[in-house]
């Protein structure tokens, strides 16, 4: 079956046509840039932009970076004030004129993951975290999602484990991959004690240059990098749209 995953970030929002049968993508990767501000109806007015590029007419499955719950979006971490209790759903809907499902960016992530990618057949509980400008979580048990946990906000020395071990602060705070590995240690540990993991799969840029920090981690539960990378969301979305 061919979908249309959108995948919207705080820095660009990218789109692409999947099969969503093998995961692959049967477009190039397509990209704009974030509006600023990243108003709702900016926002929607790029992902209908995208849509007319690749001429698309069916369903949509569509990431957002913040807690999305029955349609509407619940929270703005990283992203536009404005955001907070929209029917973002419907807006995009409205922008586009055609079904689109929207979810957590994390969790589509999570979704082609556990679908395509390292954490296929995988049992137990999986957490899965995408480091980027947050850091963003999906958690499964027997396969199973649990939607909208965002744990980067997890209270890690006083303030989000986010604001200390994202991506983004790594290069804001210039830290060395061996400073930064000794934050996401901390990080994972808090994770451990709450949530006693099987695994843990690390996704987000920060995932093609593994071998920079995983060996550092000292961790009890298996480390391993996501495979999907760039073209989780998109993949996780196109598959959400259609269950």
């Amino acid at each position: 079956m061919e979908l249309m995953g959108i995948d919207i970030g705080g820095s660009g929002i990218k789109g692409a046509i999947v099969n969503t049968r093998t995961g692959e993508l049967l477009s190039e990767r397509y990209r704009l840039v974030t509006p600023q501000p990243a108003t709702p109806d900016a926002v929607g007015d790029v992902v209908a932009q995208l849509t007319r590029h690749f001429g698309w007419r069916g369903p949509i499955g569509c990431t957002f970076p913040a807690v999305v719950q029955n349609g509407i979006v619940r929270s703005a971490a990283n992203v536009d004030k404005s955001w907070i209790d929209t029917p973002g759903e419907t807006l995009l809907q409205q922008k586009t004129g055609l079904p689109l499902l929207l979810l957590n960016d994390a969790d589509a992530a999570g979704i082609a993951e556990m679908t395509f990618g390292v954490g296929k057949g995988q049992q137990g509980v999986v957490i899965i975290l995408t480091f980027g400008t947050g850091i963003g979580s999906a958690i499964f048990t027997s396969g199973q999602l649990v939607p909208n946990t965002e744990l980067g906000h997890l209270e890690v020395r006083g303030k989000d484990a986010e604001l200390r071990a994202s991506a983004q602060v790594r290069k804001k705070k210039k830290l060395s991959w061996a400073e930064w590995a000794v934050r996401v240690d901390e990080y994972l540990a808090r994770l451990e004690v709450l949530f006693s993991p099987d695994l843990f799969i690390i996704g987000g840029g920060v995932s093609k240059r593994h071998e920079k920090f995983l060996p550092l981690l000292t961790r009890r539960t298996p480390v391993i990098p996501a495979q999907l990378r760039n073209e989780a969301g998109i993949v996780g979305a196109a598959l959400a749209a259609q269950l």
